[in-house]
């Protein structure tokens, strides 16, 4: 591993981003180039709280929390640099999302994000999982940091 890169336990992202319980979907980030790209990994287990009801009888993550946990991985691509730890962040944009595998009770989920653009508060980036070798769902996001990005919003 690159001296560049670097490993972030639950401690180390809980002090990055503002997401935390129930709703945190990143467990570790095993390698990061922060501003750049980052691999994080999200293991689900049966005590999730969406399982139950997700379904009883063929429990399987929902689409909108793989969505999230893409979106916990890019969002840490930038949110890893001092300068913007623990900022807020914000949805802008969300395309190209794809599920292709089902995630269920007992996989690891490694998500691959790469930030390929930041700039006035605006970050573009795209973001793959995978449970072992099997694809299983992508998405390109665009999100705003509001304390960045409302700085270049024309006054009235």
């Amino acid at each position: 591993m690159s001296k560049n890169k670097k490993k972030l336990d639950v401690i180390d992202i809980l002090k990055s981003q503002q997401n935390k319980f129930p709703l945190m979907f990143i467990d570790k980030i095993i390698s990061v180039i922060p501003g750049k790209e980052l691999t994080a990994i999200k293991n689900f287990s049966y005590n999730e709280w969406f399982f139950p009801a997700h379904f009883e009888d063929e429990p399987n993550v929902p689409g909108f929390v793989q969505i999230e946990c893409l979106a916990q991985a890019f969002i840490l691509t930038f949110l890893t640099k001092k300068e913007y730890k623990n900022y807020k962040t914000n949805f802008y944009n969300i395309t190209d999302a794809k599920f292709r595998r089902k995630i269920i009770p007992g996989d690891v989920l490694k998500i691959n994000a790469k930030l390929k653009n930041f700039n006035r508060g605006i970050a573009q980036g795209y973001c793959e999982g995978f449970v072992g070798k099997d694809f299983a769902c992508s998405g390109e996001f665009t999100v705003t940091v509001p304390l960045i990005f409302e700085k270049f919003i024309p006054k009235k």
